[in-house]
């Protein structure tokens, strides 16, 4: 097979030993324009003739988070040379997704870089089985696992799939795979007096999770095993319509609710989507650049970060800083039946400086109050 890159330079070679000859024979001061010339030829029959190098990611999931984050990476200028492939399980989204991923794309600037796909099915069933089906021999240097687990029976079993079927990244020099994972994992935290503070490098994880927590632990583990892992543990995501505020206020005056079985002075810790779709990007770009700093023969897995607005709040805050948006006039708080003397928990505090420092990150909305407020 003929390697392109050796043929160029060959190419290259002749073109410029013509030129130098020419100059020998007739005098470089009398024939510059002849120099000039013969080197542009060189340099166009170069650039031509070696083609750009396509990086391709993939990401399992464009729901809220996964349509954003691919916005994002596609208007990533260090990302502008790479492809992206969104994975869904079903086609019925794809004509919203693309509307929102591309935007008004009109001179193609992003389309020719991202396409949706549907997830493989089982071989025995004809279900949702089409042309964009990803076969079990497509594989992606990088991949971003953002698929919530109430989609799948298995959840870890689904993570490790995603490895081994379409990452290849644990075989090359800088592969990613990244993880969308929850704060959750570290149990309600706290006790009745005091919040828990929860740091990315030293807080244990419960050693006896209830089954939901258990399954997202055990997917993370999947992650954590492989070299170019990471783990995003996500605060509690939410926009302007979406979150625990808007479950609890509701859509209208009228869904709202009247009592919330909790205490009004326990914590939440926060991050607007976008802001998670931001740490994901950093993430990803931080993966590539210490594997390449690292050394062939070093044993380092993956890593987990701990990502947040920093700025934690109390529900009744959370309902008072929601009344400040139009969206929400006409509302009520309702009323919360926790308390300390009920032994209700108060709640832990994420602490993310490690994670901002590691990642250069910071969120774009500082806190829900601010974004509330805007």
């Amino acid at each position: 097979m003929i390697n392109p890159c050796a043929s160029s330079s060959r190419k290259l070679f002749a073109v410029c030993s013509s030129s130098l000859l020419l100059l020998v024979v007739f005098g470089y001061d009398n024939n510059r324009l002849l120099f000039s010339t013969a080197m542009n030829v060189a340099a166009a029959t170069t650039s031509s003739s070696i083609p750009i190098q396509v990086t391709e990611c993939a990401i399992v999931g464009v729901g809220v988070l996964g349509t954003r984050i691919c916005k994002q990476l596609l208007r990533d200028p260090d990302l502008k040379n790479w492809k992206f492939t969104g994975i869904t399980k079903s086609t019925t989204r794809h004509d919203e997704i693309l509307k929102e991923v591309l935007g008004g794309d009109d001179d193609n600037q992003y389309s020719n870089r991202f396409e949706l796909r549907t997830a493989a099915v089982d071989k025995d069933s004809d279900e949702n089985t089409n042309d964009d089906t990803i076969k079990i021999n497509k594989k992606f240097k990088h991949c971003v696992f953002c698929a919530p687990p109430s989609g799948f029976d298995d959840y870890p079993s689904a993570i490790r799939g995603a490895i081994d079927d379409l990452w290849m990244g644990q075989h090359t020099d800088d592969g990613s795979f990244i993880f969308t994972s929850s704060g959750g994992v570290y149990g309600i935290g706290g006790d009745s007096i005091d919040a828990a503070l929860i740091t990315t490098e030293s807080t244990p994880l419960p050693t006896n999770p209830i089954p939901r927590i258990g399954r997202i632990i055990n997917a993370e583990n999947e992650v954590l095993k492989e070299k170019g892992g990471s783990v995003m543990r996500l605060a509690g995501l939410y926009l302007l319509n979406r979150g625990a505020h808007n479950f609890w206020l509701g859509n209208t005056a009228e869904e709202t609710k009247d009592e919330i079985a909790s205490r009004p002075d326990s914590l939440i810790n926060l991050l607007h989507y976008e802001d998670a779709a931001g740490a994901v990007v950093a993430a990803l770009k931080h993966n590539i650049n210490s594997r390449q700093e690292q050394d062939d023969d070093e044993e380092k897995r993956g890593e987990i970060f701990l990502v947040s607005d920093g700025h934690p709040l109390t529900r009744q805050q959370i309902c008072e800083s929601s009344l400040k948006n139009k969206r929400y006039d006409g509302r009520t708080i309702p009323k919360f039946t926790g308390s300390k003397e009920k032994g209700d928990l108060i709640g832990k505090v994420y602490d993310g400086s490690y994670t901002n420092k590691v990642l250069n990150w910071k969120p774009r909305y500082e806190s829900f109050d601010t974004f509330m407020s805007s």
